[in-house]
């Protein structure tokens, strides 16, 4: 099946601007939610995009400016990491994606959403699961969405002096990261929602008393 399929069919009923809307960063246990609404032209499918999770980091920055360049319209959205501890993540990742939404210049006049999710807006749209790798604007939105949010966590790891590792893991949990929590303690980017911080704040408490 081709992965243009599902938007020729809405284009066939009338619809003409059809936002593909992916997101990112939903498990890591640092940083924000990012969403990326996609407008992509008619009939175009630009070689080797794929599902953001089967292409290497190199690959997705090179394709995430050609994707900006050929779309319609394309547009970020993100909740902080105090809306993601306020709301819970799956509310914040539906907020994340409204305000992609509403950051497209031209109002689309329908929405395909990767997965189950869907989007708290008047727009009819649809839910498409494993959308990131069967339909073309939404592995394009994957893309940019992956490429701007690991940019971001780049730069707060530098702010951070670069100890907790965020450039290579964007921060999701692996033991360097956990040990680096455990050596220099939680930041306001840590998720307080999550596990893992109260679990971090226990072996913190443990290492201080054996000292």
């Amino acid at each position: 099946m081709s992965t243009l399929q599902k938007e020729n069919e809405l284009r066939k009923k009338g619809y003409q601007y059809v936002a593909c809307i992916d997101e990112c960063g939903r498990g890591p246990f640092a940083g924000p939610v990012v969403a990326a609404a996609v407008i992509m032209p008619k009939g175009i499918s630009i070689n080797r995009l794929t599902d953001s999770k089967k292409m290497t980091k190199a690959a997705m920055k090179k394709l995430a400016p050609i994707i900006k360049d050929i779309a319609v319209d394309y547009a970020i959205g993100y909740a902080t990491v105090e809306e993601i501890d306020r709301l819970n993540i799956k509310q914040a990742t539906r907020l994340a994606m409204k305000r992609a939404v509403e950051g497209l210049r031209i109002i689309p006049d329908y929405l395909l959403i990767d997965g189950t999710e869907e989007v708290y807006i008047e727009i009819p749209q649809e839910s498409v699961v494993k959308g990131d790798l069967h339909c073309h604007g939404i592995s394009a939105a994957s893309v940019i969405g992956k490429v701007f949010r690991d940019d971001w966590m780049a730069k707060l790891d530098l702010e951070y002096g670069e100890v907790y590792n965020w450039k290579s893991n964007a921060g999701y949990i692996n033991k360097k990261h956990i040990d680096a929590c455990i050596e220099h303690g939680l930041t306001p980017q840590h998720r307080k929602s999550w596990s893992t911080y109260n679990e971090v704040l226990e072996q913190i408490a443990l290492k201080n008393s054996d000292q």
